[in-house]
């Protein structure tokens, strides 16, 4: 068999693996790169040897290279800096100071605990500061996490990825090769500076021939992007000192930002080549892995790993989020999230090859050492979000409920605001653009197009939604919606919530089910009950800075309990008892059943957290 036929021969394989573990990652709803990890060892040398990557290294670095590239700007693009400007600062934080935390954590846990050469124990910490976003975004999509901890985590996840690159590449060459301080501060500036430049010029023409030269369709649109982030990549990582990375995360996200042509049909077709890449990527790295470099590496070698996730990540989350609106159960839940990907992998073993090639004799121990410490850290750091993740994130209430809101105009704006304080994930569809910009200003996920298109819906994530509210000023349109939700997608009727406009309409909507409302009756009988009943809605009146929620009891620890017993935030009180048909004045003494509908008063931002208490 010629090199090729058997590098292809590889390639085939790895590929019909990497489709399998997606598929299992569906069935039982763990993140594919577990399976992709596991199925990369079975394969490799240590067990069935049928992916051997010996006879094609020079090849394997092409792939890695391309890979990155591709997974990179993939994750860039995935973030719109006008929708996460509200998280700016914390996102900064964490790749500054939540970086340079696990750094020197990681460096020193690495080098006390396994006694290794502060320069090897300094290049793990520099691998293991990025969080990758090859497994975190697949990872948040799989849980439906509140939008500002999805955004945090993909943000951080695309963003400190070049810059440990960057800093592992300094501390390779500053420790490792003997190079002076002054030229490596001197490298790190021209690679910071080159990569910056090429990804804004790269985004800024790209982002520019897309939005107006209307000559180009959808299909040499994908290709002009596969062809400059390949360019903007190999000219930066030529030209620009090895900052390719840097480069096409900065290309990305000016993407991403960027309002034009064929966007969507750039972004499908993204993703399809990432899932190609990354079971190739992942199932050829992981049959690099040596069981002797793990064995090697004892107990402490394990200490090390579990110190970095469990002590060092939320050290450099709580910190670097401090001050921030972001609640202590977000925080919480962002500390557990720290998964090692494709660049540490791909990264390590790019060090490794260079040092056999520096040196054949010199500090080999150390270097496998240091491949079996970063391997075992990815599989770790996978496995363990894969796993729990959603259990845990149930569990401190972090997975609010999808809620689409069939337009943007000055009510259901408002609605989407005030259900996004109150930490429920909200989309917003409108066909008027200037709508969308507004609702996008306030970091609310925005579609633009018709909520009565079934491919708009779907775009809009509807099969995720857990209930639609049709707030459009037109009557039809609310009415039409509600209808293909009902028809076409299985929505019951309580989940669903109408505006009606004019209320000789009313009957039409409640006849199908619909939960319905007319602006003018309502106001009419509130004012009418406020004209010498003023104590009577004092409850509308905590609704403007507060928040009045309805909640279904099924938390175990407090069915069966009194209310008295069961604690809720200070700032929150539970005023009624809806048990079947019986409505019941909640008081101390008021034991709570499972299945209760309980109605809470609550400041406003303690409502979720009330919540979370009873269901």
């Amino acid at each position: 068999m010629t090199e090729s036929a058997f590098l292809l021969a590889n390639l085939a394989v790895v590929l019909l693996i990497g489709i399998g573990a997606h598929v299992l990652s569906r069935i039982f709803k763990i993140p594919s790169i577990v399976f992709l990890l596991v199925f990369g060892i079975i394969l490799g040398p240590e067990i069935l040897n049928v992916v051997d990557t010996s006879n094609f290294q020079n090849e394997l670095e092409a792939i890695v290279a391309l890979s990155i590239a591709i997974i990179v700007f993939d994750g860039g693009m995935q973030i719109n800096i006008r929708q996460i400007k509200t998280l700016q600062k914390s996102i900064v934080h964490l790749i500054t100071y939540g970086v340079l935390i696990t750094f020197i954590g990681a460096s020193l846990a690495a080098h006390y605990l396994l006694d290794i050469n502060p320069g090897i124990a300094m290049l793990y910490g520099a691998l293991v500061s990025a969080t990758g976003p090859t497994v975190i975004t697949p990872l948040v999509k799989q849980i439906h996490v509140t939008r500002k901890v999805s955004k945090i985590l993909e943000a951080e996840g695309v963003l400190n990825d070049p810059i440990s690159v960057i800093l592992a590449a300094l501390v390779f060459e500053l420790l490792l090769l003997g190079l002076p301080s002054i030229d490596a501060l001197g490298s790190l500036v021209m690679k910071l500076s080159m990569g910056l430049i090429l990804g804004i010029v790269g985004g800024v023409i790209l982002g520019y021939i897309l939005q107006n030269i209307t000559m180009i369709t959808a299909q040499y649109a994908r290709l002009f992007t596969l062809t400059a982030v390949l360019l903007t990549f190999s000219g930066a990582e030529i030209y620009g000192d090895g900052s390719g990375i840097l480069a096409v995360a900065v290309f990305g996200i000016i993407i991403g930002s960027t309002d034009m042509a064929h966007k969507e049909s750039i972004k499908e077709f993204k993703g399809d080549l990432v899932i190609i890449l990354l079971s190739i990527i992942f199932i050829l790295l992981a049959s690099l892995i040596r069981f002797e470099y793990i064995i090697n590496l004892g107990v402490w070698g394990v200490a090390v790993i579990l110190i970095l996730m469990f002590v060092i990540r939320p050290v450099a989350v709580f910190v670097s989020t401090a001050g921030s609106n972001i609640s202590f159960r977000e925080k919480s839940f962002i500390s557990i999230i720290s998964p090692r990907g494709i660049v540490p992998a791909s990264m390590v073993t790019y060090f490794a090859i260079r040092m056999q090639n520096l040196n054949a004799t010199t500090g080999n121990d150390e270097m496998d050492m240091l491949v079996g410490l970063v391997f075992l850290t990815v599989i770790f750091s996978v496995i363990w979000p894969g796993m729990f993740a959603g259990k845990i994130a149930r569990k401190i209430g972090v997975i609010p409920m999808e809620i689409m809101i069939i337009g943007g105009g000055g009510v259901g704006r408002e609605l989407a605001q005030r259900l996004d304080k109150r930490g429920e994930n909200v989309v917003v569809i409108d066909t008027d653009e200037e709508n969308c910009q507004k609702v996008m200003e306030l970091g609310i996920k925005t579609v633009h197009g018709d909520g009565n298109d079934v491919n708009i819906l779907e775009k809009g994530g509807i099969k995720h939604a857990k209930y639609i509210v049709a707030t459009t000023d037109k009557d039809n349109v609310n009415l039409l919606s509600c209808q293909l939700a009902k028809s076409t997608f299985g929505f019951s009727g309580n989940m669903l919530v109408a505006r009606v406009n004019d209320p000789n309409n009313l009957p039409l909507f409640t006849e199908m089910g619909i939960r319905a409302m007319s602006p003018i009756k309502s106001t009419t009988i509130i004012l009418e009950n406020m004209i010498g009943r003023h104590d009577l809605f004092t409850m509308c009146e905590v609704g403007h800075e507060g928040d009045i929620i309805e909640t279904e009891i099924s938390n175990p620890k407090v069915i069966g309990k009194a209310i008295k017993d069961v604690k809720i935030p200070r700032d929150s009180l539970i005023v009624l008892v809806r048990r079947g048909d019986l409505s019941i004045i909640a008081h101390g003494d008021t034991i709570l059943h499972e299945g209760d509908h309980v109605t809470i008063i609550a400041q406003a931002g303690v409502s979720s957290e009330a919540v979370s208490k009873l269901s």
